[in-house]
């Protein structure tokens, strides 16, 4: 299975300015939309008190601080799924993803909530390609896999 981390963030790395924050910088909806419709999407909790909309069209798990990823995915039967989200879960999940899709937005917040919070490891990326979100704001969506050792 695909476990794609898909994320809007700003050039310093940041996917909100706080953790209550309903974010609504993201110019990107509209792609975020058409790539998961279909497919299970994981946040945590945090995240889900955040959605200004349902994700309609979509599985969707809630996890929480004591969910075990390797079961919450073993569950899904997709052939691929999106981990939306926050900084805690995309972390915790950082080990089992095959790709993530950026949306770099011209924005610059100094602090906030990092994409990748105390990530102990690296993650070796291999660029795929990138997909116009707005050309007119210089707005693309960079698609990596993941490389890992055979």
């Amino acid at each position: 299975m695909d476990i794609i981390l898909i994320a809007a963030i700003t050039a310093d790395g940041y996917i909100a300015r706080h953790s209550n924050e309903v974010v609504d910088w993201s110019q990107d909806l509209h792609l975020f939309r058409k790539q998961t419709m279909g497919y299970p999407v994981i946040m945590g909790s945090q995240t889900k008190k955040t959605l200004a909309m349902d994700l309609d069209g979509r599985e969707t798990t809630v996890i929480h601080r004591h969910s075990d990823p390797e079961k919450v995915l073993d569950k899904l039967h997709s052939d691929k799924c999106f981990i939306i989200g926050g900084g805690r879960t995309f972390t915790r999940f950082a080990s089992y993803l095959t790709h993530i899709y950026l949306t770099i937005h011209p924005l610059i917040f100094g602090k906030g909530i990092l994409l990748f919070p105390n990530l102990d490891k690296e993650l070796d990326l291999i660029f795929l390609k990138m997909l116009s979100v707005d050309d007119v704001e210089g707005l693309y969506q960079f698609q990596y896999k993941i490389n890992r050792p055979s």
